[in-house]
């Protein structure tokens, strides 16, 4: 089960279809020889998928509500994926590392929406700085251990220098990689291929 958490004004439907088109390249991926796995997304707001100072929290809606939702519907969720980009991937990142190897299978994230400082951060993202330190994942690499990363952005996203140092002080070195491209669909839409088939060889 790979879990996909979209970006900033986009919801459960911006996976599939015209949107980022999941659904299509999945099929793409099942054809060449990957083995089938469900995909599933949820509706998270622009909350930046962690406990807000409103008492809203998407990420532990994604754990403590989706994911029991769809193990009740008869689908796999002992070990599940996680996927996103932009807001997404930083909160597939966020909750990847809050879990933990035992409930990830490998977490893969587009354009992760990460900033060094509170201060640079988008207005909304966080609260206040507290916020920010409580929820940043820099500084908490470690909690990615046994947790197969695969990170992807374009050299012309502005996230791409903190997206880089992120990658870079991740040990083992994440797959993916840093080429053209800036922080949009069409840029989304070509890694995204090369994100399902990293989720599918650490489901096989």
């Amino acid at each position: 089960m790979l879990i996909v958490l979209h970006g900033y004004s986009g919801d459960h439907r911006s996976s599939f279809g015209s949107g980022q088109g999941l659904d299509r390249f999945l099929a793409q991926a099942v054809q060449r020889g990957a083995a089938p796995f469900a995909v599933a997304a949820v509706e998270g707001g622009n909350t930046y998928w962690h406990r807000r100072a409103s008492g809203e929290d998407a990420g532990a809606m994604v754990t403590d509500e989706f994911v029991p939702l769809l193990a009740a519907q008869g689908l796999t969720t002992d070990r599940i994926g996680l996927m996103g980009w932009s807001m997404g991937g930083y909160g597939a990142l966020r909750l990847a590392g809050r879990l933990g190897p035992s409930r990830v299978a490998a977490v893969a994230a587009e354009s992760p929406a990460l900033w060094h400082h509170a201060g640079e951060t988008a207005r909304g993202a966080f609260d206040d700085p507290a916020d920010f330190a409580a929820n940043t994942v820099f500084g908490r690499q470690r909690e990615l251990a046994g947790i197969p990363v695969r990170i992807d952005c374009g050299t012309g996203d502005g996230f791409y220098e903190a997206a880089r140092d992120y990658a870079d002080s991740l040990s083992p070195n994440p797959a993916g990689g840093f080429t053209a491209g800036g922080h949009d669909s069409a840029y989304w839409r070509r890694v995204a291929p090369s994100q399902l088939a990293f989720i599918a060889q650490h489901f096989a």
